[in-house]
């Protein structure tokens, strides 16, 4: 949103004559409008190099040494203002060459003198919302870049710092199954394979996600993924509470995608799932929709606490938390915020179905 003190919106006012000029401002001239006024071809070129903030120009025609259609020209030549909208006051007759000429010059619409006072101001009323629409457009862009760009700084950093101590992990592991007490114990060699595996896995995981933050997203080249593997995988490499029950309902597709942001997404939503079950005989299913919209519908269901109505939104901002957890683990805040980002960049939307006491659902579609 534009804020209310940013809502000026500036005109430029092209004209030879000056009567002309004071008749257009008087005629357009509302509280949040500046206009700024030219008398020729020459200082309206200057003006609109000098002044960004300018949203329309009202360029006329008939004009001694260059006239409208010239200078509209060098304005759409120009990188600076090749995109401000303008409208051409012209006495000509309406023949179609002159209108062609205009619309080919740049011009996004026509204004016939004698000026219509009603025509006018509707016509520059819809350029004024337009060009706040343009705005807040790219405000939210650049605000959506700023926040992706921190949480790929943000991964890069935790990426890096679990590395070491993990790398400290597996050197210790590997002493530990070599002891020949250890392979000796019952049931001992088994656990320390599983949890080499798995501290492989993550490693992997975790090497895959500073290459990711190393690369734009442009980089980065689809695959084809067996979600069923791949979802079956994160199950076996969590290993879970022996009181939960992790199941996937049916088949998951195969399908080509960008492996590593899905798994991203399945991992924290599985991930949590399991962090914040509080029952003693505690459900997952994970299960896909296809509704042949261009999307598939994914979907982490779970028995656990549930989700205040007030915070079904409010989970996916960043650094935001709620009081729903168990209070076995803090929350950073980012986790759901950053699925949030991954999945919106596949067109999509992620949300969560859910009540206190009866268990979460959360849903999330991803392009096919």
């Amino acid at each position: 949103m534009i804020s209310k003190v940013n809502r000026e919106f500036t005109i430029l006012l092209v004209d030879d004559r000056e009567e002309n000029l004071i008749s257009l401002e008087e005629i357009l001239d509302e509280q949040n409008r500046k206009f700024i006024k030219a008398t020729s071809g020459n200082e309206a070129l200057k003006i609109a190099l000098k002044n960004p903030e300018i949203g329309l120009v009202m360029l006329d025609v008939q004009m001694p040494e260059m006239d409208g259609f010239e200078v509209a020209e060098l304005l759409k030549s120009n990188p600076k203002t090749k995109d401000l909208s303008i409208i051409f006051v012209t006495a000509i007759n309406k023949e179609d060459r002159y209108v062609l000429k205009g619309f080919e010059t740049g011009a996004v619409d026509y204004l016939q003198k004698p000026l219509d006072i009603d025509v006018v101001r509707a016509k520059v009323n819809v350029f004024e919302k337009l060009y706040f629409y343009q705005k807040a457009l790219k405000e939210a862009l650049a605000e959506k870049d700023k926040v992706n760009q921190q949480l790929e700084r943000f991964m890069y950093v935790v990426a890096h710092d679990l590395k070491s101590p993990l790398s400290g992990v597996i050197s210790l592991l590997s002493l530990v199954r070599e002891e020949e007490a250890v392979q000796t114990a019952p049931g001992v060699s088994e656990y320390l394979n599983m949890a080499m595996d798995a501290s492989y896995h993550l490693s992997n995981m975790i090497t895959s996600i500073l290459e990711y933050s190393r690369q734009v997203d442009s980089a980065q080249t689809s695959e084809d993924v067996d979600t069923h593997e791949m979802v079956s995988q994160i199950i076996q490499l969590m290993y879970p509470p022996k009181h939960l029950h992790l199941y996937i309902k049916d088949t998951l597709p195969r399908f080509k995608t960008r492996k590593l942001k899905l798994q991203q997404v399945f991992q924290n939503l599985v991930s949590n799932a399991i962090k914040y079950n509080d029952k003693p005989d505690g459900k997952i299913q994970i299960g896909v929709e296809d509704k042949a919209d261009g999307f598939y519908t994914f979907y982490v269901k779970d028995n656990g606490p549930g989700i205040q109505k007030r915070d079904h939104e409010r989970i996916f901002n960043l650094f935001e938390t709620t009081d729903n957890a168990s209070g076995r683990d803090s929350s950073t805040g980012v986790g759901l915020n950053l699925l949030k980002v991954l999945v919106e960049e596949q067109g999509g939307k992620i949300w969560v179905d859910s009540m206190p006491g009866e268990g979460s659902c959360f849903f999330f579609q991803w392009c096919k």
